[in-house]
């Protein structure tokens, strides 16, 4: 079964970074004046929003089950997660292509260059140290999986979202650091202009993508294929389990929900039966201490 990665970790390292990272950029765009910077402080201001976000959400899903949700919460942080990549498209995408069509039409020139450059390239060191905590979390859970199939088959929805959000930032800054040195080099505006326009519509495509995986977990998904492949050959391996039927699973937050039906074996009394189920339950939370409620079906057919 692959790791469980530490979200609360990856989380903290991406505000930390981009806190700072929003006020050195905030700084550099009233100075020089340059719309790809404006762009990038928007972007990172909207990125510590969304891990305050994060949090908030991985603090509710830990609530109690309650008569309305016997359940439990967990699954809280998926609305969250969706809000994120919605803001992540709205506030950082749609404002930084607003920003690069503004730009166009005025021909600001920029001031004082050099201060944007090396804003830009502090972003790059702290982003890359965020990044770099990011990914040994999701090396932590990809157990060798590519990290785009890692991407579609993660039930982590907040550890999905820091993964974009970095990954978003890092090529944003790239963008924008081309496009200063661009005008700089050539005088022109119309660059710093397109790297706006590049770096909105760069967020607009990763929330687009970060979203699409959210609501497949809001909507109600199962566990990740490769705990389900696991959790069918536990079952199908106990003694009491003479054939297994059917065994559906569904991701609540950081807890799985797992509902089995299956034919027991041998001729058992209703006592025995009961027996059985426990052992084998008893059995499978043990073996994936993930699961959190077990519904078991005995049964002599489909």
């Amino acid at each position: 079964m692959s790791g469980k990665a530490d979200s609360l970790k990856s989380i903290l390292f991406a505000l930390g970074a981009n806190f700072a990272i929003f006020i050195a950029k905030l700084v550099a765009a009233i100075v020089t004046g340059s719309g790809s910077m404006a762009a990038e402080a928007v972007h990172s201001l909207a990125d510590c929003g969304n891990q305050v976000l994060l949090l908030v959400g991985m603090r509710q899903a830990r609530r109690a089950a309650s008569a309305d949700h016997p359940l439990g919460y967990g699954m809280v942080v998926y609305f969250w997660s969706f809000l994120v990549a919605l803001l992540l498209f709205s506030v950082g995408g749609v404002f930084s292509i607003y920003e690069g069509i503004h730009k166009l039409e005025t021909h600001e020139p920029l001031r004082w260059p050099w201060l944007a450059v090396g804003v830009l390239a502090f972003g790059l060191v702290a982003e890359s140290f965020s990044m770099w905590g990011c990914l040994h979390e999701v090396n932590k859970a990809r157990a060798g999986r590519s990290l785009w199939r890692w991407f579609r088959d993660s039930r982590q929805s907040e550890l999905i979202v820091i993964f974009g959000e970095d990954l978003a930032a890092l090529l944003g800054l790239g963008f924008a650091l081309a496009a200063v040195l661009a005008t700089m080099f050539t005088g022109n505006p119309v660059f710093d202009a397109a790297g706006s326009i590049a770096i909105g519509v760069l967020l607009c495509v990763v929330a687009v993508f970060v979203a699409r995986e959210v609501v497949s977990l809001l909507v109600g998904q199962s566990a990740e294929p490769a705990l389900r492949a696991e959790l069918e050959t536990f079952v199908r391996a106990q003694p009491e389990v003479e054939h297994l039927f059917n065994l559906i699973t569904l991701q609540l937050g950081p807890d799985v929900m797992v509902a089995t039906k299956a034919k027991m074996r041998g001729e058992l009394s209703g006592a025995q039966l009961i027996d059985a189920i426990n052992r084998v339950e008893a059995a499978m939370k043990a073996r994936f201490p993930e699961i959190r409620w077990s519904f078991f079906e005995p049964d002599i057919s489909d």
